[in-house]
């Protein structure tokens, strides 16, 4: 509901009557209705699916305290639907799409929609399950659960949001480390390899603030360990790193090998994630060993504090000993091959009931035990997340995504519904992750439009899987050259520069960060949120404002010299390579080479854009 207080509450012979500010509730003849107070304005109403059918809500038993749950509301011409976490299917408005709530690499479930007819709701169940917002109505779907459990709230796009990180959590301080320049790739496979990627960054005067060890740095998955032959002595690396304003970031997995020390001791205490039939074994991950062969692997039950108190004790002895403090939290769908979570039993309950809760526990339990330690900044870079992640310091990024100009337009819509979902943290694998080959000129065009894009997302990271692929086959290939100088110099020329003003705009980043520490507004704006009574803003889904005051047009097209931008009606922008101000509810057309991106400032907004004087 819109708060905690009750404003007034009525009981009539065929009607109940709940009113909390701005929110009217009205039950009559067992259906909902939802209206604001101040307009009368209905926001939306249950309806069943047919006059014979049991109501709007639905319970179907199964004997065991669980059932199948449906739940129905009516569908409205025009309206919009933001929100639902992240997804690849390439569109801002979710009106129109059926959505599976279940996580998987680069699906990200948070059941929370925001709609242009003013309310949010959050559905409040971690079950599998699906929503569907078709033209005859809107069906919300729990597999199997115990209840029905929904939260409302009413105002514009911005009150709904901080309305919503009221009741989930609001995000912690980011911390001043993370808004830097990340660079990664898959994988550096030595100690050597890793400082020397470093050593070239700090030559060349290019801004460094995160290099990350990715997965494959153990022997066995569960380990949680360092593997001394190519990784001898880790706390020097640390230290090195730090003394050079660098910070070390470290993949953990939450899978564990039957060959790692760790396996049996979990598994005997019941910390793994168990399996109503069948052994627990959740996916084939190959090791390093001496051959490409995989093995069953189960993952640790996040869900359980014992385990998650396992987990930190091995994080604490083996990296956070050794300097770390930024975990790279991969995989924490998790990602199980074949995905079958009616089939898992958790501390918390059946897979059917709670395996959409799992990324944000995991997350959870990396950040307890980082302030446990005195960290008051922790953030964790992680692969899904539900409702509630962004008060655990949760980073999303979007997944496994291929190296397209497709995927790159798709992920600047994903973004814009991760920053309606009540996460302020988020980026991408800038270039993408599968494939791209850095002696390609089409390739090297893409990752310079997607540093363009990325330099404006909260967290602004390179990574990928890059050819020519070298090494043994399989998972625990490494990918080919992935620095900033492997593209070319017309590309180096542009990249750097978009580096250099990412560093510029870092105050600016985090003055804006904190002040949605409170407001809920993430830094990564839909124009919607700023500008709800413009209608044009509501259908912008290829531009968004960074902050406040700096709306950024990135380019999305193969080829692309020129870009059309809309600007928002209520304020006057000022393009800031031209200098040209234009009045808002306009479209503009702007000149867009590959070594520019369309920017616009706010009314009298000064920031530090241009390149400074020598």
């Amino acid at each position: 509901m819109d708060g905690v207080h009750i404003d007034d509450a009525r009981v009539d012979e065929n009607q109940r009557t709940l009113v909390n500010g701005r929110l009217r509730i009205d039950l009559v003849d067992g259906q909902l209705r939802a209206t604001r107070t101040d307009t009368g304005e209905e926001l939306l109403r249950e309806e069943p699916a047919h006059f014979w059918w049991p109501g709007p809500r639905h319970f179907q038993a199964f004997g065991d305290g669980t059932y199948r749950i449906e739940q129905r509301f009516a569908a409205h011409d025009g309206e919009r639907i933001h929100g639902l976490g992240q997804h690849g299917h390439g569109r801002f408005d979710q009106k129109g799409m059926v959505l599976e709530l279940q996580q998987r690499n680069g699906e990200v479930t948070i059941p929370f929609a925001v709609s242009s007819r003013g309310y949010g709701l959050l559905w409040n169940s971690p079950a599998v399950g699906r929503v569907e917002f078709a033209v005859n109505g809107t069906r919300w779907v729990a597999d199997r659960a115990r209840q029905l459990d929904y939260w409302l709230t009413t105002g514009t796009p911005a009150d709904i949001m901080r309305h919503y990180a009221d009741a989930t959590g609001h995000a912690p301080p980011m911390p001043a480390w993370a808004s830097g320049f990340w660079q990664s790739k898959l994988r550096y496979r030595t100690q050597d390899e890793l400082l020397a990627v470093a050593a070239e960054h700090a030559r060349r005067g290019l801004p460094l603030s995160v290099i990350v060890v990715d997965y494959l740095h153990w022997r066995h998955l569960g380990d949680w360990d360092w593997n001394p032959d190519d990784w001898p002595d880790p706390r020097a690396m640390a230290k090195t790193l730090r003394e050079n304003g660098v910070e070390l970031a470290v993949s953990v997995w939450p899978s564990v090998s039957p060959l790692s020390h760790n396996h049996a001791h979990m598994r005997d205490a019941g910390m793994l994630i168990a399996t109503e039939a069948g052994a627990p074994a959740h996916a084939e991950w190959p090791d390093l060993s001496d051959n490409d062969s995989a093995v069953g692997v189960a993952f640790y039950d996040a869900t359980d504090a014992r385990a998650r108190d396992f987990l930190w004790e091995r994080l604490h002895d083996n990296y956070y000993r050794a300097g770390i403090r930024a975990f790279w939290l991969d995989a924490c769908e998790p990602e199980m091959r074949p995905g079958h979570p009616h089939n898992l039993s958790y501390a918390a309950g059946s897979g059917s009931e709670v395996a959409n809760l799992y990324p944000r526990e995991h997350t959870r339990g990396v950040f307890e035990h980082l302030r446990a330690q005195g960290e008051t900044e922790v953030l964790s870079l992680v692969r899904s997340a539900w409702a509630g992640s962004q008060r655990y310091g949760a980073a999303l990024w979007s997944g496994d995504i291929p190296a397209t100009f497709d995927a790159l337009a798709a992920s600047v819509r994903a973004g814009l519904n991760v920053a309606l979902s009540g996460l302020p943290w988020w980026t991408t694998d800038i270039g993408g992750f599968h494939g791209g080959d850095p002696d390609d000129p089409a390739f090297r065009e893409l990752v310079v439009r997607w540093f363009q894009f990325g330099a404006f997302c909260p967290l602004f990271r390179l990574h990928g899987h890059r050819e020519p692929r070298t090494g043994r086959a399989g998972v625990g290939v490494a990918g080919g050259p992935n620095e900033v100088w492997s593209f070319g110099p017309d590309a180096y020329a542009a990249i750097t520069a978009v580096m250099r003003l990412r560093e510029r705009l870092r105050p600016y980043l985090h003055e804006q960060l904190r002040a949605g520490e409170t407001s809920g507004l993430p830094l990564m704006r839909p124009l919607l949120l700023e500008f709800p009574g413009d209608p044009a803003a509501w259908d912008a889904d290829d531009e968004f404002l960074f902050g406040r005051d700096l709306l950024v047009a990135p380019v999305l097209q193969a080829g692309a010299q020129h870009r059309e931008v809309y600007l928002p009606a209520g304020a006057a922008w000022t393009h800031t390579d031209s200098g040209t101000t234009y009045e808002g509810g306009t479209r503009v057309t702007v000149d867009a080479p590959l070594d520019k991106v369309p920017l616009f400032l706010r009314d009298d907004a000064r920031l530090p854009i241009a390149e400074p004087e020598e």
